[in-house]
């Protein structure tokens, strides 16, 4: 008994240290750019997107039943023994828990959660962050109403996609991206449709990134107009960029420069909800003068979108009225009309010289 807690002690002191010297490095954003980001981690991503690749199904969602199963068989078996346990086994079990846990942050760290620590996407873009007035914010509004309205009238029919065509669609926008800026490298490309999309459904996710298996999981049950830059969204996880805001300005960048309209128009249209959700915040009044200059096409897409979410999910429908129906009221807003998307303010700053020009 007294080896194997000697044992577990060991380990334990080692999965500190590292998961001690993990954290230390993430303090260090610049070196976790140059030496995980855009060093180490493209290997890591590229070969699990191609060991995922051999599977047509989503391997991460069964790791991830997988270890939620054991850990609940792990609990029950413990609760079941717990009154036999030696007094030796109630000083390990919580060692060996400690040691599981750290584990999974050690390999969540190193096959993805280290890019939390890189520096911000828009740096690396050169994109500002100058923050926008109520007015600049209306106008950048009008520009993408344009803009929405326009692609709208230039789709001929919107695809029926399957899985497949998204991955190979997109792998192809990521490609001509590549061209200007090496960031949208994407090799290997894995997109998966996810295993029970009326379950994803329920809880709100449009996809979602897998760091265990490399996949960029789609909800399928979406609305097609919506997939396309829901796909090169994903696939912005896959190729490191961690956070929400910063995905979201990868995956507009990518599908509004796409060859393809369906694309462009998918973009246009997420970043311009986005946009009318914090217009609707600072300024209802400007709010409705924009939503009355929505065309017919896009305000049908709006309703289908809302339609979709309240059949599935309350929370998310409520979000879209509040972006996209201007006869409801928007409550609870905890932001309140200080509040600024990171996303806004990066779009605000990508197109600002021409709406400048423009005005």
């Amino acid at each position: 008994m007294q080896k194997e807690i000697k044992r577990i002690l060991v380990k334990l002191v080692f999965f500190l240290g590292t998961s001690f010297l993990i954290f230390l490095f993430g303090l260090f954003p610049t070196q976790v750019q140059k030496y995980y980001s855009t060093g180490f981690y493209p290997y890591i991503s590229s070969s699990l997107r191609y060991i995922s690749s051999i599977f047509s199904f989503a391997i991460g969602d069964i790791l991830y039943v997988l270890l939620i199963g054991f850990v609940i068989f792990k609990t029950i078996h413990f609760i079941k023994k717990r009154k036999t346990l030696k007094k030796e086994h109630r000083f390990i079990v919580p060692l060996q828990v400690l040691n599981f846990f750290l584990i999974l942050y050690i390999i969540f760290k190193i096959v993805w959660g280290l890019n939390y620590s890189r520096p911000s996407i828009s740096k690396e873009l050169g994109i500002g962050n100058e923050k926008y007035s109520v007015k600049e914010l209306v106008l950048l509004g009008d520009y993408f109403i344009k803009k929405t309205n326009d692609l709208k009238l230039k789709q001929t029919k919107i695809p029926v996609y399957s899985i497949s065509n998204l991955e190979n669609n997109s792998a192809n926008a990521y490609a001509l991206m590549e061209k200007k800026n090496s960031l949208f490298r994407y090799s290997n490309p894995c997109l998966k449709s996810v295993l029970n999309p009326w379950l994803v459904s329920k809880i709100g996710i449009e996809g979602y990134y897998a760091p265990l298996s490399g996949e960029a999981n789609m909800n399928m049950n979406l609305p097609d107009f919506v997939k396309p830059y829901v796909s090169c969204h994903e696939i912005a996880h896959q190729l490191g960029v961690a956070y929400e805001d910063e995905a979201n300005l990868l995956g507009y960048l990518t599908a509004s420069n796409s060859l393809d309209i369906n694309y462009q128009y998918s973009a246009n249209y997420e970043m311009l909800r986005y946009i009318l959700f914090e217009i609707r915040i600072k300024s209802p009044e400007d709010y409705k003068t924009l939503h009355d200059k929505l065309s017919l096409g896009v305000l049908a897409d709006f309703k289908t979108e809302k339609e979709f979410w309240r059949k599935y999910n309350g929370e998310m429908f409520g979000y879209m009225d509040a972006a996209f129906d201007s006869f409801l009221k928007l409550n609870n807003q905890k932001k309140g009309t200080d509040s600024y998307q990171d996303i806004v303010i990066w779009l605000w700053n990508l197109h600002k010289k021409e709406l400048k020009v423009k005005g």
